[in-house]
């Protein structure tokens, strides 16, 4: 699969609870915007997909560990790497990490769908942008 993609979030005060720690949920904010610049770094427009083929992408599945907080100020890095693929859906690995420290991890599987809701196929584009 391809090389990992890495992808810089700050962290803001509005991502972030009363304890000052970033919310968990906010996590996953963070990894789906990797994920996006992730495939907008390999040349797919999502946009054009789906207006073009009439495919798009839904999370199936995520496995996700909290490992250390991340806090209000700090700069994080999200590094993205494609794991597995079959004829309709990707797997991916994403981290993410202060100073090379392991916050939280997580594993993602996302499914190709057509508009009517059904699996699709993976458009041979983002076949081949993944086996580079």
């Amino acid at each position: 699969m391809s090389a990992p993609h890495l992808w810089t979030v700050r962290v803001y005060y509005e991502d972030t609870d009363l304890a000052g720690i970033v919310y968990y949920a906010n996590y996953l904010k963070f990894i789906e915007r990797a994920r996006t610049e992730y495939v907008r770094a390999l040349g797919i427009d999502q946009g054009r997909l789906k207006a073009e083929q009439g495919v798009v992408f839904a999370v199936r599945h995520v496995e996700a560990d909290y490992i250390q907080p991340a806090v209000f100020d700090d700069t994080l890095i999200v590094e993205t790497t494609a794991l597995e693929m079959t004829g309709a859906r990707v797997v991916m690995q994403q981290d993410v990490l202060r100073d090379g420290t392991l916050l939280f991890t997580s594993r993602v599987t996302l499914v190709c769908l057509g508009m009517s809701g059904r699996p699709a196929r993976l458009p041979e584009a983002l076949r081949a942008a993944f086996a580079e």
